[in-house]
Parts: structure tokens; C-alpha cells; sequence
């Protein structure tokens, strides 16, 4: 089977979307849990794969997996709604909508605490990261590293 192919099996699988944006993007809406991080990994590598910018997957799968592990903690509702858009043709952004108005807030990390690093582990790998409201809940995003 080609690669293209593989592709294509792979997203009628996780039943992907290809979303009409006027961009090349990727959604899909997911549980609002913790486990949805592996689904989301996953989209986000088919993404990156189809546009040929695998070397971003490592980055883009880290920074999906602290936007789903926040959306899943933080969030209200049942489900989320996970993106990937090809901005330029070296610029992706990652993104989670959930429905929940309360914004991301950096915090300084307890060391005895487990949780409170993904905003900056976020800071550290993206190059820019940011918050949209939307009538509903909120669109937090990650732009991925541009891709030489």
C-alpha cells in the first residue's frame, strides 16, 4: 500500500475530517478525558505526515497531548474538538476548543505537584501559543516550530 494510501486508510479509521477553513487543516471531536491525548498524537502525526512536515511530529504531539491533558482537567462538557492547521507552508498551529470561558493561566510549578507544567512546556516548544474566546467556550492553540 502506498503512503498516500496508508494516509487516507489511517483517517477513515480515526474518521478525521478534513475541514473546509480555506486552509489545510485536520478536527476532530473527541471525549473531554485524559485518553484522547493518544487519538489526538495520532491526528496530529497523519497531519503532519500529509503535508510532508513530519520533522515538526515530535513537537506538535507534545503540545496536543498538554492542550487535551488541560481541556480534559479544566474543561466542562463531554467533548472537545482538536485541530490542526497548516497556516503557511512551514506553520501549523494545534489547537483544542472546549466548552469552558475560564481562560489557561500559567502557573509556577509546585515540585511536589504532578500537575501544572503543560502551559510551560507549551511556552518552551511552541513559538506562540494564545487563547480565543468564542461564544460557546474558548480555542486554545500552539504554533508549531517552522519547519526548515
Amino acid at each position: 500500500m502506498s503512503h498516500p494510501a496508508k494516509i487516507a486508510k489511517s483517517m477513515r479509521r480515526l474518521g478525521l475530517i478534513s475541514a473546509a477553513t480555506g486552509r489545510p487543516s485536520y478536527t476532530q471531536t473527541m471525549p473531554r478525558e485524559g485518553q484522547s491525548a493518544a487519538v489526538a498524537r495520532h491526528m496530529v502525526r497523519i497531519a503532519l505526515d500529509t503535508w510532508h512536515l513530519g520533522q515538526l511530529a515530535e513537537a506538535g504531539e507534545l503540545i496536543v497531548s498538554e492542550l487535551v491533558a488541560n481541556a480534559a482537567r479544566h474543561a466542562r462538557g463531554d467533548s472537545i474538538r482538536v485541530t490542526v492547521t497548516r497556516l503557511s507552508d512551514h506553520r501549523v498551529r494545534v489547537a483544542v476548543v472546549d466548552l469552558s470561558r475560564k481562560w489557561p493561566q500559567r502557573r509556577a510549578p509546585d515540585l511536589a505537584d504532578p500537575h501544572g507544567r503543560g502551559l510551560l512546556l507549551i511556552e518552551g516548544v511552541s513559538v506562540e501559543w494564545g487563547c480565543d474566546p468564542l461564544p460557546w467556550g474558548k480555542r486554545v492553540w500552539a504554533d508549531l516550530p517552522d519547519a526548515v
